[in-house]
Protein backbone atom coordinates (compact mmCIF):
# COMPACT_ATOMS: atom_id res chain seq x y z
CA UNK A 1 0.00 0.00 0.00
CA UNK A 2 2.84 2.40 0.86
CA UNK A 3 4.52 1.60 -2.44
CA UNK A 4 1.33 2.48 -4.35
CA UNK A 5 1.04 5.80 -2.54
CA UNK A 6 4.68 6.64 -3.30
CA UNK A 7 4.24 5.81 -6.99
CA UNK A 8 1.06 7.89 -7.12
CA UNK A 9 2.84 10.87 -5.48
CA UNK A 10 5.75 10.59 -7.91
CA UNK A 11 3.34 10.64 -10.86
CA UNK A 12 1.66 13.76 -9.48
CA UNK A 13 5.00 15.54 -9.11
CA UNK A 14 6.07 14.63 -12.65
CA UNK A 15 2.71 15.77 -14.07
CA UNK A 16 2.99 19.07 -12.18
CA UNK A 17 6.49 19.66 -13.55
CA UNK A 18 5.35 19.05 -17.13
CA UNK A 19 2.35 21.33 -16.73
CA UNK A 20 4.52 24.05 -15.21
CA UNK A 21 7.04 23.73 -18.00
CA UNK A 22 4.28 24.01 -20.59
CA UNK A 23 3.04 27.27 -19.05
CA UNK A 24 6.49 28.78 -18.88
CA UNK A 25 7.17 27.98 -22.52
CA UNK A 26 3.78 29.26 -23.67
CA UNK A 27 4.05 32.65 -21.92
CA UNK A 28 6.53 34.34 -24.33
CA UNK A 29 4.27 33.46 -27.28
CA UNK A 30 1.60 35.88 -26.03
CA UNK A 31 3.96 38.71 -24.98
CA UNK A 32 6.52 39.75 -27.61
CA UNK A 33 10.04 40.27 -26.31
CA UNK A 34 11.57 43.57 -27.48
CA UNK A 35 14.81 43.37 -29.41
CA UNK A 36 17.82 45.29 -28.18
CA UNK A 37 20.29 46.29 -30.89
CA UNK A 38 23.44 48.20 -30.03
CA UNK A 39 25.29 47.59 -33.29
CA UNK A 40 25.73 50.19 -36.03
CA UNK A 41 25.67 47.74 -38.92
CA UNK A 42 21.87 47.63 -39.10
CA UNK A 43 21.41 51.41 -39.30
CA UNK A 44 19.50 52.40 -42.44
CA UNK A 45 19.30 56.16 -41.91
CA UNK A 46 21.72 58.72 -40.44
CA UNK A 47 19.37 59.24 -37.49
CA UNK A 48 19.44 55.53 -36.62
CA UNK A 49 23.22 55.54 -36.93
CA UNK A 50 23.53 58.51 -34.55
CA UNK A 51 21.10 56.93 -32.07
CA UNK A 52 23.12 53.70 -32.02
CA UNK A 53 26.34 55.66 -31.45
CA UNK A 54 24.69 57.52 -28.56
CA UNK A 55 23.59 54.22 -27.02
CA UNK A 56 27.14 52.86 -27.27
CA UNK A 57 28.50 56.00 -25.62
CA UNK A 58 25.95 55.76 -22.79
CA UNK A 59 26.83 52.10 -22.15
CA UNK A 60 30.54 52.97 -22.13
CA UNK A 61 29.95 55.77 -19.62
CA UNK A 62 27.95 53.41 -17.40
CA UNK A 63 30.87 50.98 -17.25
CA UNK A 64 33.21 53.81 -16.19
CA UNK A 65 30.70 55.42 -13.82
CA UNK A 66 32.00 53.75 -10.59
CA UNK A 67 35.53 54.98 -11.30
CA UNK A 68 34.25 58.47 -12.12
CA UNK A 69 32.22 58.61 -8.89
CA UNK A 70 35.16 57.44 -6.79
CA UNK A 71 37.99 59.41 -8.38
CA UNK A 72 36.38 62.68 -9.47
CA UNK A 73 33.99 63.46 -6.62
CA UNK A 74 33.99 63.98 -2.87
CA UNK A 75 33.47 60.25 -2.24
CA UNK A 76 37.19 59.69 -1.57
CA UNK A 77 37.44 62.04 1.39
CA UNK A 78 34.08 61.08 2.89
CA UNK A 79 34.63 57.32 2.76
CA UNK A 80 38.16 57.50 4.22
CA UNK A 81 37.07 59.84 7.03
CA UNK A 82 34.24 57.49 7.98
CA UNK A 83 36.67 54.58 8.05
CA UNK A 84 39.04 56.51 10.32
CA UNK A 85 36.13 57.45 12.58
CA UNK A 86 35.09 53.85 13.11
CA UNK A 87 38.69 52.81 13.80
CA UNK A 88 39.19 55.68 16.24
CA UNK A 89 36.09 54.83 18.24
CA UNK A 90 37.07 51.17 18.27
CA UNK A 91 33.84 49.63 16.99
CA UNK A 92 34.65 46.85 14.57
CA UNK A 93 31.34 46.49 12.72
CA UNK A 94 29.25 49.43 13.91
CA UNK A 95 28.17 51.17 11.80
CA UNK A 96 28.43 48.40 9.17
CA UNK A 97 30.14 48.98 5.86
CA UNK A 98 26.85 49.14 3.98
CA UNK A 99 25.65 52.04 6.13
CA UNK A 100 28.90 53.99 5.84
CA UNK A 101 29.16 53.48 2.08
CA UNK A 102 25.50 54.38 1.59
CA UNK A 103 25.87 57.55 3.66
CA UNK A 104 29.03 58.45 1.74
CA UNK A 105 27.22 57.97 -1.59
CA UNK A 106 24.26 60.16 -0.61
CA UNK A 107 26.53 62.86 0.82
CA UNK A 108 28.48 62.74 -2.45
CA UNK A 109 25.26 63.20 -4.41
CA UNK A 110 24.28 66.12 -2.15
CA UNK A 111 27.67 67.82 -2.56
CA UNK A 112 28.00 67.14 -6.28
CA UNK A 113 24.44 68.12 -7.28
CA UNK A 114 25.36 71.65 -8.47
CA UNK A 115 28.21 70.23 -10.53
CA UNK A 116 26.05 67.48 -12.00
CA UNK A 117 23.34 70.01 -12.86
CA UNK A 118 25.89 72.16 -14.67
CA UNK A 119 27.12 69.15 -16.65
CA UNK A 120 23.55 68.20 -17.54
CA UNK A 121 22.49 71.70 -18.60
CA UNK A 122 25.68 72.63 -20.46
CA UNK A 123 26.65 69.33 -22.07
CA UNK A 124 24.17 66.45 -21.93
CA UNK A 125 20.93 68.22 -22.85
CA UNK A 126 22.40 70.28 -25.74
CA UNK A 127 24.13 67.18 -27.10
CA UNK A 128 20.98 65.06 -26.98
CA UNK A 129 19.09 67.91 -28.69
CA UNK A 130 21.77 67.95 -31.45
CA UNK A 131 22.67 71.57 -30.63
CA UNK A 132 26.37 70.89 -30.03
CA UNK A 133 28.86 68.31 -31.29
CA UNK A 134 30.38 65.48 -29.29
CA UNK A 135 33.67 67.34 -28.84
CA UNK A 136 31.86 70.43 -27.60
CA UNK A 137 29.80 68.32 -25.19
CA UNK A 138 32.92 66.70 -23.73
CA UNK A 139 34.57 70.08 -23.27
CA UNK A 140 31.47 71.66 -21.74
CA UNK A 141 30.90 68.68 -19.44
CA UNK A 142 34.48 68.52 -18.22
CA UNK A 143 34.61 72.21 -17.27
CA UNK A 144 32.37 71.99 -14.13
CA UNK A 145 34.19 68.85 -12.98
CA UNK A 146 37.56 70.54 -13.51
CA UNK A 147 36.45 73.58 -11.52
CA UNK A 148 35.20 71.40 -8.66
CA UNK A 149 38.41 69.39 -8.43
CA UNK A 150 40.69 72.41 -8.68
CA UNK A 151 38.97 74.02 -5.66
CA UNK A 152 40.42 71.39 -3.29
CA UNK A 153 43.57 70.43 -5.22
CA UNK A 154 46.84 71.63 -3.74
CA UNK A 155 49.07 73.61 -6.02
CA UNK A 156 52.17 71.52 -5.35
CA UNK A 157 50.29 68.32 -6.26
CA UNK A 158 48.99 69.90 -9.45
CA UNK A 159 52.45 71.21 -10.31
CA UNK A 160 53.92 67.74 -9.80
CA UNK A 161 51.76 66.15 -12.50
CA UNK A 162 52.11 69.13 -14.83
CA UNK A 163 55.89 68.84 -14.63
CA UNK A 164 55.90 65.06 -15.01
CA UNK A 165 53.47 65.17 -17.96
CA UNK A 166 55.53 68.01 -19.53
CA UNK A 167 52.44 69.90 -20.60
CA UNK A 168 53.42 72.60 -23.07
CA UNK A 169 51.93 76.06 -23.40
CA UNK A 170 50.31 78.46 -21.00
CA UNK A 171 48.49 76.33 -18.40
CA UNK A 172 45.50 77.92 -16.68
CA UNK A 173 42.58 76.62 -14.66
CA UNK A 174 40.44 76.59 -17.80
CA UNK A 175 42.67 74.51 -20.06
CA UNK A 176 44.56 72.19 -17.72
CA UNK A 177 44.00 68.61 -18.96
CA UNK A 178 41.80 66.28 -16.94
CA UNK A 179 44.42 63.53 -16.96
CA UNK A 180 46.57 65.94 -14.94
CA UNK A 181 43.83 67.24 -12.66
CA UNK A 182 42.37 63.87 -11.62
CA UNK A 183 45.52 62.29 -10.05
CA UNK A 184 46.43 65.60 -8.40
CA UNK A 185 42.91 65.81 -6.97
CA UNK A 186 43.08 62.23 -5.69
CA UNK A 187 46.34 62.61 -3.75
CA UNK A 188 45.16 65.96 -2.38
CA UNK A 189 41.97 64.34 -1.13
CA UNK A 190 43.95 61.49 0.42
CA UNK A 191 46.14 63.93 2.32
CA UNK A 192 43.13 65.94 3.52
CA UNK A 193 41.32 62.78 4.63
CA UNK A 194 44.37 61.60 6.58
CA UNK A 195 44.65 64.99 8.32
CA UNK A 196 40.99 64.80 9.35
CA UNK A 197 41.53 61.22 10.52
CA UNK A 198 44.46 62.32 12.70
CA UNK A 199 42.32 65.02 14.31
CA UNK A 200 39.56 62.49 14.93
CA UNK A 201 41.95 60.13 16.69
CA UNK A 202 43.21 62.67 19.27
CA UNK A 203 40.19 62.85 21.67
CA UNK A 204 39.60 59.11 21.55
CA UNK A 205 43.30 58.43 22.10
CA UNK A 206 43.23 60.61 25.22
CA UNK A 207 40.32 58.55 26.57
CA UNK A 208 42.28 55.33 25.91
CA UNK A 209 45.33 56.70 27.77
CA UNK A 210 43.26 57.81 30.76
CA UNK A 211 41.42 54.50 31.02
CA UNK A 212 44.64 52.51 30.66
CA UNK A 213 46.34 54.56 33.38
CA UNK A 214 43.38 54.14 35.75
CA UNK A 215 43.19 50.39 35.22
CA UNK A 216 46.94 50.03 35.67
CA UNK A 217 46.89 52.02 38.90
CA UNK A 218 44.04 49.83 40.21
CA UNK A 219 45.97 46.69 39.39
CA UNK A 220 43.35 45.45 36.92
CA UNK A 221 45.88 44.34 34.35
CA UNK A 222 43.79 41.45 33.02
CA UNK A 223 40.87 43.68 32.00
CA UNK A 224 41.22 44.95 28.39
CA UNK A 225 41.16 48.78 28.37
CA UNK A 226 39.12 48.74 25.16
CA UNK A 227 36.12 47.25 26.95
CA UNK A 228 36.11 50.11 29.45
CA UNK A 229 37.01 52.97 27.11
CA UNK A 230 34.49 52.12 24.38
CA UNK A 231 31.41 53.29 26.33
CA UNK A 232 33.16 56.55 27.21
CA UNK A 233 34.08 57.08 23.54
CA UNK A 234 30.51 56.54 22.47
CA UNK A 235 29.26 58.85 25.24
CA UNK A 236 31.68 61.59 24.19
CA UNK A 237 30.75 61.24 20.51
CA UNK A 238 27.03 61.41 21.25
CA UNK A 239 27.31 64.32 23.71
CA UNK A 240 29.13 66.54 21.22
CA UNK A 241 26.74 65.47 18.42
CA UNK A 242 29.61 63.98 16.48
CA UNK A 243 27.76 62.96 13.34
CA UNK A 244 26.35 66.46 12.90
CA UNK A 245 29.74 68.11 13.36
CA UNK A 246 31.57 65.64 11.13
CA UNK A 247 29.08 65.76 8.28
CA UNK A 248 28.86 69.55 8.50
CA UNK A 249 32.64 69.89 8.32
CA UNK A 250 32.80 67.53 5.34
CA UNK A 251 30.12 69.45 3.45
CA UNK A 252 31.60 72.86 4.27
CA UNK A 253 34.99 71.62 3.13
CA UNK A 254 33.68 71.43 -0.44
CA UNK A 255 31.47 74.54 -0.41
Amino acid sequence: MKKKYSIFAALLVVSFIFLLGYKVQAAPADIPIPKVNISVDGANTPKEYVDNIKLLIILTILTLLPSIIIMMTSFIRISIVFSFLRSAIGTQQAPPNQVLVGLAIFLTIFIMTPTFNAVNNNAIKPYLDNKITQEQAIEAGSKPLREFMLKTTRQNDLKLFIDVAKVQGDITKDNVPLYVVVPAFVISELKTAFIIGFLLYIPFLIIDLVVSSVLLSMGMMMLPPVMVSLPFKLLLFVMVDGWHLLVKSLIMGFS
